[in-house]
């Protein structure tokens, strides 16, 4: 009769240790050891990151939904995102504006913002700041600790050009 080697361990026990190596903020190698294996639950199998431009696109797209937010970005950014939109294969860029940091569990939203004339510019502040940390808090399950918003420019009603108007007669 043939013996299980002594090393060979029970099925119920056969738990696997993972070790994974990582690099610190003070620059020092950490170890940890997390379980792997069928029996251990699919939510701990790995790890997720959330890419700093993902919590960008989602808190731009965020902010333009508010009511009285005409565009996101500087002056300059949004002639050069213009142009970029214009060129074929050029994308529309939901980021503009918009800059983030991103922790493991916490992120901080900067907005520079163009509104509406005549919309109460606090309120305007406020809605956005409860959209995008609605809608990054949802979607990301990152902790939203600040989302800043500098209103920088005005849209006036005769700003407006529409693309049917000749420029020269």
């Amino acid at each position: 009769m043939k013996t299980a080697p002594a090393s060979a361990a029970p099925a119920e026990e056969s738990a696997q240790v993972a070790r994974t190596a990582g690099v610190s903020s003070d620059g020092a190698t950490t170890v940890s050891e997390g379980a792997t294996g069928p029996q251990e639950p699919a939510a701990t199998r790995g790890q997720t990151s959330i890419a700093a431009g993902v919590v960008e696109k989602i808190a731009g797209l965020a902010a333009r939904e508010v009511p009285g937010v005409h565009a996101l970005g500087g002056t300059l950014s949004r002639t050069l995102g213009a142009v970029r939109d214009r060129v074929p294969g050029g994308r529309a860029g939901a980021n503009r504006g918009v800059k983030v940091e991103v922790g493991q569990r916490q992120t901080a939203v900067d907005l520079d913002v163009m509104v509406e004339y005549g919309v109460p510019i606090r309120d305007v502040a406020r809605d956005i700041r409860e959209n995008v940390i609605a809608a990054v808090e949802r979607m990301t399950g990152l902790e939203v600790i600040e989302v800043n918003v500098a209103v920088v420019d005005v849209r006036l009603p005769d700003d407006e050009v529409t693309d049917d108007e000749p420029r020269v007669q």
